[in-house]
């Protein structure tokens, strides 16, 4: 006999739409308390330098602006497409040939560039990530191929693409061949917007993304195509909306808002291209996407809250020697209970056993 059970609701619950992502932080948090206790380490010191310490200083504050600018960016793009049921899983990749296209703009002007330099290699950005979306696009379109394996897998293309350019081309001749670019010049670099932070214009275009796509989701007739065919594809279809037009739509979008993000990080707080230009932003832009359920102020707010796990991570490290995977383990947790607490969205939990009519 069971003494929890789980009763379907008449209809799903809007409350625990948002409740469940709060719910989701609070037992992560216990559950990393109990986490540092089995490891022996004072679990109130342990989340204290996890997610208090990296944020109690100004230059601590600019950091979790740093890292939360490429998370918001993809997780906008993500989101718009998962809404139309549209899955992209490759904005790691798309990330990568940002960086490789918009830093390579950067290169070729090296020594001879000027103040346009910089819009370029932002467009050079953009459309590295939206080439590398329109892969999956058309193989969706033209052959019904998964867009979940085809940009999954065009992750790993890009990142042997990236592990060749750095040790070839855009290798810096004058750098005891470490494979690493030249350091870009400063009409190639994104300006800082806060003295004494590492916090750059790229923050900027994270605003105006989460700006743009609250416009484009909730007030205009395309947001409006996209929530029908991901809710109601028969309906849309019956309605004549243009299906294959979203899909190329959305995985542009989101392609493009990734490679931003990549050409933000190689001409932000990196300054070169190297072999490791993310930690994993495009897959944890996932997850952030759906810890802000899918809205895009959500997702600014599921955003900050994924980058202060990457700065405590590191922060975690260096005053208590926790190993690296701390931060993966963080984010893993989170994931879990935001999946698990779903259920409560269309069921409640009740106390006892089901009657049954005799």
């Amino acid at each position: 006999m069971s003494l929890l059970r789980l009763e379907p609701r008449g209809q799903a619950s809007r409350a625990m739409v948002y409740l469940t992502p709060v719910l989701a932080v609070a037992l992560t948090l216990a559950s990393g308390f109990l986490l540092f206790l089995a490891l022996g380490f004072d679990p109130v010191k342990a989340l204290h330098a996890f997610f208090i310490q990296p944020i109690s200083t100004a230059r601590g504050l600019g950091e979790l602006i740093v890292k939360a600018t490429p998370l918001v960016l993809i997780g906008v793009g993500l989101a718009i497409g998962f809404r139309a049921n549209v899955w992209n899983i490759g904005a790691e990749g798309q990330l990568t040939l940002g960086a490789i296209v918009g830093g390579g703009i950067g290169l070729a002007f090296y020594g001879d560039g000027g103040w346009w330099v910089l819009p370029l290699m932002v467009l050079g950005g953009v459309a590295g990530g939206m080439l590398w979306a329109a892969i999956p696009a058309w193989l969706k379109l033209r052959f019904n191929a998964s867009e979940i394996l085809t940009s999954l897998m065009l992750t790993y293309v890009a990142l042997l693409l990236l592990n060749y350019l750095i040790n070839g081309p855009y290798r810096d001749p004058e750098g005891f061949a470490f494979p690493e670019s030249r350091m870009f010049e400063p009409d190639a670099t994104l300006p800082h917007l806060i003295q004494g932070t590492r916090v750059h214009l790229g923050s900027l275009f994270a605003l105006l993304a989460v700006a743009g796509g609250w416009v484009l989701m909730s007030r205009t007739f395309i947001g409006f195509q996209i929530r029908v065919i991901g809710l109601t594809p028969a309906a849309a279809g019956y309605a004549g909306f243009n299906e294959k037009r979203i899909v190329w739509l959305t995985l542009l979008l989101s392609g493009g808002l990734a490679g931003l993000a990549g050409l933000g990080e190689v001409a932000g707080p990196i300054g070169q291209i190297t072999p490791s230009i993310s930690p994993g932003y495009g897959f944890t832009a996932i997850i952030v996407a759906f810890l802000g359920r899918l809205h895009p102020v959500g997702i600014l707010l599921a955003g900050l809250l994924m980058a202060l796990s990457f700065i405590g991570g590191e922060a975690a490290q260096i005053a208590l020697g926790l190993p690296k995977a701390i931060t993966g383990v963080f984010q893993g947790m989170l994931l879990f209970f935001l999946l698990a607490c779903d259920v409560l969205i269309r069921y409640r939990v009740r106390l006892g056993a089901r009657r049954v009519a005799a």
